[in-house]
């Protein structure tokens, strides 16, 4: 048995990971079907923003996710497994997908640490179907990475997934360990060149301030009739760029502009990209403890800390604000008291992002063994601070109002490990980006009392925002 030479400094000898795979594939023999085999290998500092850059294909699935608040990132490229779905029970059948997956799944040397262990990355539309056919990414992507890079704190960790049969030569899988382990360590240095030229843009921006305003007109009426007590409205903003929006750099940009998002993208492996900087999680599990944010009602910051004060206070005693955050959390908390789990209901409190703050309550709970995280999700999702109260008919109203396909838009983004530890974030400040064209999203909560002119301020306050990371690409 002839071992390929590799230069990489394993942190365990090279002879155990080998005779791992070859265990492996006796197990796949023995089992008559194929494996999945993890390995995790702690690795020198490396940005996953430059992996993401320098070793993903058009082709390929990918996913980013960075909280700098919390020293993290991951980098997600190319499926081992992938499931693409709609319907009703989209939620449901991920996970079961997610669970058959895992039990065929054999890690080496797998550690409880975070991001030491193979990860399933979600994406999920806002609706369980989509109206539009063009748009161009389904209902429900679930996907197991080939190559996973992650930093947690001081750590950074590479997770290599491959499937493992009968047929497979273990040399092979070897060889391109190790090659790309050199890859990744040549990379060790690098650092992301950002072009600082503004970006051009066709004159025409394709944006109908009117049309919104009508709809929010039409959404009090529907308001006053008492058929529902809120509606979130969406609107977008299309531009068109004398060159392809540069993915990387846009990344780079909105994890510079807003540290204290969730900078976030993914594909479909077809040359489109949905991007943004939420600043909303719609659920957090680690070991258990569940936190998720109540994040509705908002206000501009001020140009100086003596009308950005103003402001908040503003915010903090405004009657309207103060209701519609209130809808959020009566709905977060009934929801997770459905399905067995006894919130926790934090004081509220401000959460102030660059150029927007809002009113924000966590709510904690404890997740029993047998709840599942997308059980979670599919009971939250969505929430009257991106939907509206009832959630059932404010979607239907969202329907008849917004001219264009949500997909991605405001919808569940996250990650789930085998422990059930998982963050989810919903998907607003967002942007699909396609080539030299771009789509930009943003919304707003309309309840009894609200100004059409406020609420087109507001999501023009967004939209401009998210614009100017991609001017600056």
């Amino acid at each position: 048995m002839t071992v390929s030479p590799c230069s990489a400094d394993f942190f365990v000898p090279n002879k155990d990971l080998y005779k791992f795979l070859v265990a492996v594939r006796q197990k796949s023999i023995k089992n008559k079907c194929n494996q999945i085999a993890s390995i995790s290998l702690k690795i020198d500092f490396v940005d996953p923003l430059v992996i993401l850059e320098k070793l993903t294909l058009p082709h390929q699935l990918n996913f980013y996710w960075e909280n700098k608040s919390k020293k993290e990132a991951i980098a997600a490229i190319d499926a081992v497994a992938k499931l693409q779905i709609e319907g009703s029970d989209r939620f449901l059948r991920s996970e079961e997908f997610i669970k058959d997956s895992f039990s065929n799944i054999i890690n080496f040397l797998s550690r409880e640490e975070p991001f030491f262990q193979p990860i399933f990355f979600c994406s999920f539309g806002f609706f369980e179907r989509n109206c539009r056919e063009n748009y161009p990414f389904p209902a429900a992507t679930v996907f197991l990475p080939r190559w996973q890079v992650a930093v947690k704190g001081e750590d950074c960790i590479l997770v290599f997934n491959t499937v493992v049969n009968a047929e497979i030569n273990i040399n092979v899988i070897w060889d391109i360990l190790c090659q790309k382990i050199e890859t990744i360590r040549a990379l060790k240095f690098h650092c992301q060149v950002v072009n600082k030229r503004e970006a051009q843009f066709s004159k025409k921006f394709i944006f109908h301030p009117e049309r919104f305003k009508h709809s929010v007109l039409s959404a009090l009426k529907t308001i006053q009739s008492e058929r529902i007590s809120k509606i979130v409205l969406a609107d977008i903003l299309d531009v068109r760029g004398s060159t392809p929006f540069d993915l990387f750099s846009s990344l780079n940009n909105l994890r510079q502009l807003h540290p204290n998002c969730y900078i976030f993208s993914t594909s479909n492996g077809q040359g489109q990209n949905f991007i943004g900087a939420s600043p909303e999680r719609l659920i957090s599990i680690h070991k258990q403890q569940l936190v998720t944010d109540a994040l509705a009602g908002s206000a501009p910051r001020g140009t100086t800390p003596a009308e950005d004060a103003i402001n908040a206070d503003r915010l903090l005693n405004s009657e309207k604000e103060r209701h519609e955050h209130l809808l959020v959390i009566d709905f977060i908390t009934q929801r997770l008291s459905q399905i067995g789990l006894l919130p926790r209901v934090s004081p509220p409190r401000l959460r102030q992002l660059s150029n927007i703050q809002h009113l924000w309550t966590p709510i904690s709970a404890i997740v029993p063994d047998h709840v599942h995280p997308l059980q979670i999700v599919s009971q939250l999702h969505p929430t009257p601070a991106v939907a509206g109260t009832t959630p059932d008919l404010a979607c239907d109203e969202i329907r008849r109002y917004e001219s264009f396909e949500r997909g991605l838009y405001a919808a569940p983004l996250g990650w789930v490990d085998a422990n059930g530890n998982c963050e989810f974030i919903v998907g607003i400040r967002s942007a699909l980006l396609d080539g030299d064209r771009a789509r930009l999203y943003a919304g707003a909560g309309i309840v009894a009392g609200s100004d059409p002119e406020k609420e087109l301020l507001e999501v023009q306050l967004k939209l401009q925002a998210l614009l100017k990371a991609l001017v600056c690409s």
